[in-house]
């Protein structure tokens, strides 16, 4: 089975870590991560330069190290990731910042591709945060 997985919530709230034991419960069933798109403050996960205190769990290294191993499809949205602070190499240039955060494996790109995944997809599955 084909899955698609978005994530809309921030890296300190809990469904960004539900979204990932899901993510690995898929890949361990044997089922196919066709896309993960990250969206709203999800995006901060594809952020390389996250610093999180000592006594609590690094979400962006684990999403990141989950999507580099597995090299998953990590759709990052552009508009949600420029409003951010996230930014790849081409962007950082495109609006003369001095510097990129997006992490290795990570993609900038639009809703598009969330439309393509979701219609080819056998399920889609959104975890949001509670705010």
């Amino acid at each position: 089975m084909q899955f698609t997985l978005i994530l809309s919530s921030s890296p300190q709230d809990p469904a960004s870590r539900r979204a990932l034991c899901f993510a690995r419960a898929v890949i361990a069933a044997g089922h196919q991560l066709q896309r993960i798109f990250f969206y709203q403050d999800a995006v901060h996960l594809a952020s390389r330069l996250l610093v999180v205190p000592q006594d609590e769990q690094d979400l962006a290294a684990q999403w990141q190290e989950f999507v580099r191993e597995n090299r998953l499809d990590a759709v990052v949205c552009i508009a949600a990731a420029l409003r951010r602070g996230v930014l790849d190499e081409a962007e950082a240039r495109r609006y003369e910042k001095d510097a990129d955060n997006l992490a290795a494996g990570f993609e900038l790109s639009g809703l598009g591709q969330l439309h393509e995944a979701m219609q080819s997809a056998d399920r889609v599955v959104h975890f949001k945060g509670d705010a």
